[in-house]
């Protein structure tokens, strides 16, 4: 069996660390191919995960960059077809929500190759959010759905996808299986490997006790409002309990191009995932709008701080670790007061049992036998 792995930004590579181990027990059984689009090209959005989780090389990377999402869209689409055309995989393996991930569906659809998609059925319910249309398209073309939470099953039961029919296809229904969270396997995997760069320890040191946060969402740095919001509810924070923030490229751009004034908030350089895991360890509190934060928050046993609406991530909030607040400085301001009244609780087995990437391995090769 060959399978093709597409993989394009941060997340991916995390996400795909457990499952490339667990195919590496298969021995020759099954080859993975793995094709990195490059829609995140900074080092450390990057090619450092590759070094830290001691992840093979790409086998090909198409380098395609930033740019509108029409464009980068096309240019990715283009490229793994022509991957496809020339490794003749039988199954595209792709993740999450990205641009990587739709071009990755669409090429596999379109070369009547199944496609697996790994974290499934996850609905925000706000098609204003580029990930929601990529989720919910590259969900409608894919032959396996392997969700990460329940909630993710029933989204996809109440959009009829039991229902729907295949004809003229080898495979003519999708299979949703309920996996759990590779995300968690791979945390899992590197909290005993996770040792700090010595300048993420050091600022650690220096500003202990610290909340950390991360703002990347095209929703909020493409709004001049919402972004001077977000930063003025942190700047605030900040003059009595450090924020420290490792700054996304296109976030930086933004704080610059609207004149926003930092003066207490910490800008740091993007960081590798173990000194993500360090500051996760050592922080207060997240305040993120990142979705696979809010989850390695959780996995941390640390309150986060959504700076969204909604999530897709439904059943933090309703446990309680996770509160919503979009962009407004007064709630920001609001919920983190009311920090110091809240404990988090954690609800084992809601995203697996650490197992996730064994499961979704075993389906995938029983069907393939």
């Amino acid at each position: 069996m060959k399978i093709l792995t597409i993989v394009g930004a941060r997340p991916q590579f995390i996400k795909s660390y457990p499952i490339s181990k667990t195919i590496d027990k298969y021995n020759s059984e099954i080859q993975e191919v793995l094709l990195h689009t490059g829609q995140h090209y900074d080092f450390n959005l990057s090619k450092i995960f590759f070094s830290q989780l001691s992840l093979k090389e790409p086998d090909y990377n198409l380098g395609i960059g930033s740019g509108l999402h029409g464009a980068q869209s096309g240019a990715m689409l283009e490229g793994i077809e022509k991957i496809i055309l020339k490794e003749a995989p039988d199954l595209v393996l792709i993740y999450g929500d990205t641009n990587s991930t739709l071009a990755g569906a669409i090429a596999g659809a379109k070369c009547q190759i199944p496609v697996a998609h790994i974290e499934a059925g996850l609905r925000s319910f706000n098609l204003k959010m580029p990930e929601e249309v990529n989720r919910i398209l590259a969900d409608r073309v894919s032959t396996y759905l392997f969700c990460p939470t329940e909630n993710s099953v029933n989204n996809l039961k109440n959009e009829g996808f039991e229902n729907f029919n295949y004809s003229n296809f080898k495979y003519n229904k999708p299979k949703i299986v309920f996996s759990g969270d590779v995300m968690y396997d791979a945390f899992l995997l590197c909290k005993n490997k996770m040792k700090p760069s010595d300048s993420i320890y050091n600022i650690v040191k220096e500003n202990g006790p610290f909340y950390l946060s991360t703002i990347h969402r095209a929703e909020n740095t493409d709004s001049k409002e919402k972004l001077r919001d977000i930063i003025e509810g942190l700047e605030e924070i900040s003059k009595t309990i450090p924020v420290l923030c490792p700054i996304h490229p296109r976030t930086k751009n933004k704080i610059i191009e609207y004149g926003i004034k930092i003066k207490n908030l910490i800008l740091i350089e993007p960081v590798g995932y173990f000194d993500m895991l360090y500051m996760l360890d050592n922080c207060k509190a997240v305040f993120t709008d990142s979705g696979g934060l809010q989850k390695e928050a959780y996995f941390s046993n640390k309150l986060c701080i959504t700076l969204r609406e909604e999530t897709e991530w439904k059943e933090l909030v309703d446990i309680g670790a996770n509160t919503l607040v979009g962009s407004g400085k007064k709630r920001i301001l609001k919920a983190e007061a009311e920090l110091s009244n809240k404990k988090i609780k954690i609800q084992r087995g809601i995203y697996g049992n650490g197992n996730s990437s064994e499961r979704i391995i075993k389906v995938l090769h029983e069907d393939f036998s």
